[in-house]
């Protein structure tokens, strides 16, 4: 099984159903917009086939089809902050962990070269 395959099986339920509700939001966006399938595709230089499958939700369609779809509808511009570092709460609450941790070890430094000093 190729590694892109198994990796879209083990995809959360939550981020699957994102995907899928992208898809048909994209969908509904070209319907609004009164466009067939076959002039969507050509306008992205893609088969319909792949247009069908993005509207779809299939999680395999490449990232640079979705950002044209996205591009089509004047939707592009977040595409650069979904992961920017600013936004990465994982990595803030680490950085405040390992800061905290950081406070308490030059406390407890503090307090040790206190004791010593009162010894002396």
């Amino acid at each position: 099984m190729p590694k892109t395959a198994k990796a879209l099986l083990q995809l959360p339920p939550a981020t699957a159903a994102a995907i899928e509700k992208l898809g048909a939001d994209l969908a509904v966006a070209r319907l609004r917009r009164k466009e067939s399938l076959k002039t969507w595709a050509k306008r992205m230089g893609v088969s319909v086939p792949t247009l069908q499958r993005l509207e779809a939700g299939d999680p395999g369609v490449g990232i640079g089809i979705v950002a044209t779809a996205l591009w089509l509808i004047n939707r592009d511009g977040e595409l650069g902050n979904l992961a920017a570092p600013e936004h990465d709460q994982g990595a803030i609450e680490m950085e405040v962990r390992a800061a905290v941790e950081l406070g308490r070890a030059r406390a407890q430094a503090s307090a040790d070269a206190r004791t010593r000093a009162k010894k002396n």
